[in-house]
């Protein structure tokens, strides 16, 4: 008796990112340089499989902006090289934005960041406890991310909060998957076969790199977070973080370094504050209101303060 295939191997096998790529044929016996080249040559073609996805990302931008802006979250779950990926850029937003609102769920659990769990994205029971447990709502915005768009954790997941009345997205390399459908939308990014026959790290991870940081970034610019190109909510926690929130504030409002420093001091640290009394003058307190008016825009405080003394 031959071996009886199950629909979800058949499934998997069907997949392009499963597929082994010609471009990568007999790989093992290249020299170094040669397998550099042919790396290099396919992960050139992943800003083009995202550059066809921008007006998806842009709606999910606004979305995302919307949501923080009224009090939710942004909440990305994923299993394997998709969650690590998803704490990534969830991780770098707190020192970056001054947010925590930006989180993820990985299958596994902290743990998985580190270690082989793989076993865990089979697991759908676990998949909504962990949405559970975060108490999603309708406030939120849930990307749910998997390159195969099929991984059992990260659908139950997802289904569980689009249940409890959060946006969903899917964010995945291959079309018409049981993750695409279960969400509001997705975002598909064909980045084609990989290098290493379904090695998700590659080609399919760069993209959602990519796609994770233009999300994360773009929200927090409409947030006004970000004044021109500048972190300006940036935490100085640390010196080399302290002496890059004291670069911002003396390249947007021309102040001498001492100046910069000083209103940093005066502000408690924290670099929207110092920009606001350093742009218009008033006080940490006065700084403090026209943030809190703003809903913490920068920009927008600035012009608060400005049209006030007028």
């Amino acid at each position: 008796m031959g071996k009886v295939t199950r629909k979800s191997d058949f499934d998997l096998h069907r997949l392009t990112t499963e597929r082994p790529n010609p471009a990568s044929q007999d790989l093992d016996g290249k020299s170094s340089l040669e397998l550099a080249r042919i790396i290099n040559e396919q992960d050139a073609t992943v800003a083009t499989a995202v550059n066809r996805q921008l007006p998806q990302i842009a709606k999910v931008i606004d979305l995302v902006a919307a949501a923080l802006r009224n009090g939710g979250r942004l909440i990305y779950i994923g299993a394997g090289t998709s969650g690590r990926i998803a704490a990534l850029d969830a991780s770098e937003c707190a020192p970056t934005f001054n947010t925590d609102r930006v989180q993820f769920i990985i299958a596994g659990g902290s743990h998985a960041l580190a270690n082989d769990s793989e076993i865990s994205e089979d697991d759908a029971k676990q998949g909504r406890e962990a949405m559970s447990r975060r108490r999603v709502t309708r406030s939120d915005v849930v990307i749910g991310i998997a390159a195969s768009g099929r991984t059992r954790f990260t659908l139950a997941a997802l289904k569980f909060a689009r249940a409890s009345g959060a946006h969903t997205i899917a964010l995945t390399c291959n079309p018409n998957s049981p993750l695409e459908r279960a969400a509001h939308f997705a975002i598909i990014t064909r980045v084609g076969p990989e290098v290493l026959a379904g090695s998700s790290r590659m080609k399919s991870g760069t993209a959602h790199k990519m796609v994770l940081n233009m999300i994360s970034t773009g929200a927090m610019c409409r947030l006004g977070y970000v004044y021109g190109n500048l972190m300006v909510n940036v935490v100085p926690k640390n010196e080399k973080l302290r002496q890059r929130a004291v670069g911002i504030l003396q390249r947007i409002s021309g102040a001498a370094p001492a100046e910069a420093q000083l209103a940093l001091k005066r502000s408690g640290e924290r670099t929207p504050v110092a920009l606001v009394m350093l742009m218009t003058g008033v006080t940490k307190t006065a700084a403090l209101r026209a943030l809190k008016s703003s809903s913490g825009h920068v920009r927008n405080a600035i012009s608060i303060v400005k049209m006030s003394t007028l």
